[in-house]
């Protein structure tokens, strides 16, 4: 009986309050909106905040409160975890209010949006790209904030991300047997991403594909891409003499070699 009663009882509660909710959105009564939405943001009533908020902001755009009410949008929005809508309002801050007291913040808290939208490496990158650029922004306008280390330690994982993604695109090609879209794409992210914990690996994917894509090109377009190949050998051999590869590369030049007729260092010197 006392459960039942309490039911009741909580039940009664909640619809008073979405009564009295209902009647402050068709209110004219502006002062009293912006003041239930500060309270309901205080409440964590993130949801029922936002409403008002979008109804008072308006309304107060002239004021000297309306940063403070942008502030508590854009909090609620961040609070309720949805990203794209709080980071447009934390961008917004920044640029509108550069010297505001919310700037410093909202520059960083939008990059931090854009970071807690962008997906694993995988899949499209453009929100990873677009927080990088906002923390290098914050950095740029805020470099002895406080957060300056945690917006660096953003910006690297997300960078390793970008090489990541980059990494198995072209991975992906060459998986597939696509050597010639392989060498490109390779030739790309190793051009980009220069210091790649994937380097190593990435340019003997290279070499192979431009091994494989010499062994299966017709007969008149074998020569010219097996020295692709030989002068590809020598730049990984340079760079990687003591390759976990070794093998696989060794074999790739005997063959190579063998094609081409090449027997000494001269005769490679004297290659057409």
């Amino acid at each position: 009986m006392k459960v039942r009663l309490y039911i009741i009882f909580l039940i009664s509660i909640a619809a008073v309050s979405c009564g009295e909710y209902e009647k402050i959105l068709k209110s004219t009564d502006y002062e009293l909106k912006k003041a239930k939405a500060v309270e309901y943001y205080n409440a964590k009533q993130y949801g029922k905040a936002t409403e008002l908020f979008s109804q008072v902001i308006p309304r107060f755009r002239a004021s000297a409160e309306v940063e403070e009410l942008f502030w508590l949008n854009a909090q609620s929005f961040y609070n309720m975890r949805q990203y794209d809508v709080a980071g447009s309002y934390f961008k917004s801050i920044a640029e509108q209010y550069p010297f505001g007291p919310y700037a410093e913040e909202s520059s960083f808290l939008g990059a931090l949006c854009d970071y807690n939208l962008a997906p694993r490496a995988e899949l499209d990158q453009t929100s990873s790209r677009s927080a990088i650029e906002g923390f290098n922004l914050f950095l740029t306008r805020f470099p002895a904030s406080p957060k300056a280390e945690e917006a660096r330690k953003y910006i690297q994982e997300l960078q390793d991300r970008l090489v990541e993604k980059s990494y198995l695109n072209a991975r992906l090609y060459y998986n597939m047997k696509e050597y010639k879209a392989a060498i490109t794409a390779l030739t790309n992210s190793l051009k980009e991403y220069s210091d790649s914990k994937y380097r190593e690996e990435m340019m003997f994917l290279k070499l192979n594909s431009l091994f494989l894509y010499a062994e299966n090109s017709y007969a008149i377009r074998q020569k010219e891409r097996y020295q692709a190949t030989l002068d590809e050998y020598f730049s990984f051999m340079e760079e990687f003499p003591k390759s976990q590869y070794s093998r696989e590369v060794s074999r790739i030049y005997d063959v190579t070699t063998k094609y081409l007729k090449v027997k000494s260092p001269q005769e490679l010197e004297n290659l057409e």
